[in-house]
């Protein structure tokens, strides 16, 4: 494992409870992964049977609408899990999809490792929580942000946060993730560049 890799995977796993044995034995249980832009990880009606951390690549989570519409929900960049939750741990078929965006190294897990990680040690029970909780306070934040910020507003904040996605999503995706129609992000687009 190279200096990078580990450094991706202990930018997920820090916690204080963790000790450099069992950081070991957690890294040992990840498996070195690439995928081709367009690819998919998961496809929906399929379950959930791994977990991703991203050492470089972008990689969106959409579903469709009752139209029939891809609706873009969710985009992981560098040093970040790719889950689909509620498929991973209630083991049901997801409505989401997981694609790559651009060429994608990640790190992958199975459920079967992680499970066993978690029943044995206390120290990723507790690290679990703690991104769970996370997962939460962003989602929550993302549902605030929609209702009370102007789309510029969130369209700004993407820019600012993660600028992978402007560069390499197509114009479509984002717009359908800030929840616009693609002439609306094309005119804000253009207002911002002025």
């Amino acid at each position: 494992m190279n200096d990078f890799v580990s450094n991706a995977l202990k930018s997920i796993y820090q916690h204080p409870m963790f000790t450099t044995s069992q950081l070991s034995e957690i890294f040992s249980g990840h498996e070195k992964v690439s995928f081709l832009k367009g690819e998919h990880l998961l496809n929906q009606g399929e379950v959930s049977n791994h977990y991703y951390i991203i050492e470089k690549g972008l990689i969106r989570s959409y579903l469709f609408n009752y139209k029939g519409d891809e609706i873009t929900t969710q985009f992981f960049t560098d040093n970040e899990i790719v889950n689909e939750v509620a498929s991973f741990f209630q083991r049901v078929p997801t409505q989401f999809n997981l694609q790559a965006l651009t060429e994608t190294s990640a790190w992958r897990i199975d459920f079967d490792t992680f499970q066993q990680y978690y029943h044995s040690m206390d120290s990723v029970a507790e690290w679990g929580r703690l991104w769970m909780t996370n997962q939460l306070f962003e989602s929550q934040n993302r549902h605030v942000e929609m209702i009370t910020e102007s789309a510029t507003s969130r369209y700004l904040k993407l820019l600012e946060t993660k600028p992978k996605i402007i560069q390499h999503s197509p114009l479509k995706q984002i717009a359908s993730y800030l929840g616009i129609t693609d002439t609306s992000l094309s005119r804000i687009r253009k207002e911002v560049a002025k």
